[in-house]
């Protein structure tokens, strides 16, 4: 028996040592993905600072690019860190990533906003994000491999369920910041500097991060491999020679990230964006209701890792997306009926038909100087309206709405605003509800119970899977082949997931139509879980 395997089979942290590194850990994840999650729960403020458009749609798209640039440079920082974790510690490095994501956070807050130096405000801001992607692309896997590499194997599913619960505490965190902001904070003034105070209390959690971090030691496994001179010579290339190993990539990459992510990012971003956006529900009754769902939803992770240890890690995952493609959808048009019934019962009974030529609409043309069409116009003031629609090409412009054409005047379309108002304003007429939201207490319970079915199914295929990457690969070059698959699957499968889905939106009129996004990898996913991943009880890396 080498030295790592004999350290893995001979560990038994003491229950003070274990709940140090558990809450070390997790305290740092959290930290860290409210840094990283700040940016999308502050999605429409950072649109009006540094974003400013006239089309609604244009100002959102850019926000979620900005937000997707961060998780595209995850995948770098994965192998960076990932080789630096291997070749140096695992304490160490996830040290510097915490600290590089605080300081990269604080730095958004102090940013001047476009009206004051123009295009270098967004230019910054993207410079951050891609900071924050280097560092968040090392976290995740340094801190997963920390918790199981300490943990006793009966144990490692639920003991590294934290670090995914941290995740989820990490929204919740940004949640209970800005609520507690808008709380003191008046309205106004929270909308044109309060903002940045979520941002620059990234400083005070970067401090509380490295005291409990650095009072942690090395991972009892890396250090028995440095001793016994097992460490990796370059875990980069090994990652992609070692035997096996670039199925047990492709299987991590589609057949667990691709489907955690998808979920998770469905599960907690897209509803925010969903309720906030076409749904009009009032900012701060949507952050109540994902705080509450977020809040439970921590503890199904937890429970899900806890059965693993016992059922292996497989059911879980295949059980998860299993039930998602069948419920997804459905979950979604639930929520959508609670949260604006008005928006839901006019659409069912006054359908809305446009016709016209050249009815593609595109999202972008005010930022790459292209003239959009008329006709394009209006299907983009339908869906920044969260107004479904049904599309008849040919024939002279027209809008109906019941059976009833309604009058465009061509002055509306001078500008997207002026057609964006005059469009509600005909279709208010005939019942559409457009104003901001607050549900019946009923409904928001309903709203939330949604939630948690959402949280539920991704605590099913995320909840076990820091000890199962961590069982997949061999010691000397875990840290590496876990984070590349982990970092490419969480950064472009879905942390584009907000991109590709409201561009999906904002070409089809259908608000739900972005929904596809996920179902489609989600899919893909399921098949590959089911033939890659081995079923029985969890084991370690090479073991029969």
């Amino acid at each position: 028996m080498s030295a790592s395997a004999a350290a893995s089979a001979n560990r038994e942290p003491t229950d003070k040592e274990i709940r140090l590194v558990i809450a070390a850990s997790s305290a740092g994840t959290i930290f860290e993905w409210y840094d990283f999650f700040i940016y999308g729960t502050l999605a429409g403020l950072i649109g009006a600072a540094f974003f400013p458009s006239g089309n609604e749609t244009l100002q959102i798209l850019l926000v979620w690019a900005g937000f997707a640039v961060g998780f595209g440079f995850r995948p770098l920082g994965a192998i960076l860190f990932g080789f630096l974790g291997d070749k140096l510690g695992r304490k160490y490095t996830f040290l510097v990533t915490v600290t590089l994501m605080g300081i990269a956070t604080a730095g958004v807050g102090l940013i001047p906003d476009a009206a004051t130096i123009g295009i270098a405000a967004p230019i910054i801001v993207i410079g951050f994000r891609i900071l924050q992607g280097l560092a968040l692309g090392g976290e995740y896997g340094g801190a997963a491999i920390y918790v199981a590499e300490h943990a006793p194997p009966e144990k490692r599913g639920f003991y590294t369920s934290f670090i995914q619960a941290s995740v989820v505490g990490g929204f919740v965190l940004s949640i209970i910041v800005v609520l507690t902001c808008r709380w003191l904070i008046p309205a106004e003034e929270f909308a044109a500097w309060g903002w940045r105070v979520p941002f620059l209390l990234s400083i005070i959690l970067l401090g509380i991060s490295l005291w409990m971090r650095l009072k942690l030691s090395e991972s009892p496994v890396f250090k028995a491999m440095k001793e016994a001179g097992e460490t990796s010579g370059n875990p980069f290339i090994e990652s992609f020679t070692y035997p096996g190993n670039k199925k047990r990539i492709f299987v991590a990459l589609f057949g667990i990230t691709g489907v955690l992510t998808t979920i998770w990012y469905t599960a907690f971003f897209s509803s925010l964006s969903f309720l906030r956006g076409p749904m009009r529900v009032d900012e701060s009754v949507v952050e109540w209701m994902l705080l509450a769902g977020g809040l439970i939803s921590m503890s199904f992770y937890l429970v899900i890792g806890r059965w693993s240890d016992r059922i292996g890690r497989k059911l879980p995952i295949i059980l998860g997306a299993g039930l998602s493609l069948a419920l997804l959808f459905p979950v979604f048009w639930g929520m959508g009926h609670l949260a604006n019934p008005g928006l839901s019962a006019a659409a069912e009974r006054t359908p809305v038909v446009v016709t016209g030529q050249n009815c593609t609409p595109d999202p972008f043309a005010e930022l790459f100087g292209r003239e959009q069409t008329d006709c394009g116009k209006l299907l983009d003031a339908l869906t920044s309206s969260g107004v479904r629609y049904e599309l008849r090409e040919g024939g002279a412009l027209g809008l109906s709405v019941g059976g009833e054409v309604q009058p465009l005047d061509p002055a509306l379309f001078a500008e997207g605003g002026q057609l964006r108002d005059g469009v509600r304003g005909a279709l208010s007429a005939k019942g559409f509800d457009f104003s901001t939201q607050v549900p019946p207490v009923a409904n928001i319970l309903g709203i939330v119970g949604l939630l948690l079915v959402m949280g539920m199914l991704s605590a099913l295929t995320y909840g076990s899977v820091a000890a199962l990457l961590t069982e997949m690969f061999p010691p000397q070059i875990r840290y590496s082949s876990m984070s590349i698959p982990y970092h490419i699957g969480a950064g472009y499968l879905g942390g584009f997931l907000p991109l590709i889905a409201g561009i999906i939106v904002a070409r089809s009129g259908d608000i739900y139509a972005g929904l596809w996004y996920t179902w489609i990898v989600v899919a893909f996913g399921l098949l590959v879980a089911w033939w890659g991943l081995p079923s029985g009880p969890p084991r370690d890396f090479g073991d029969a």
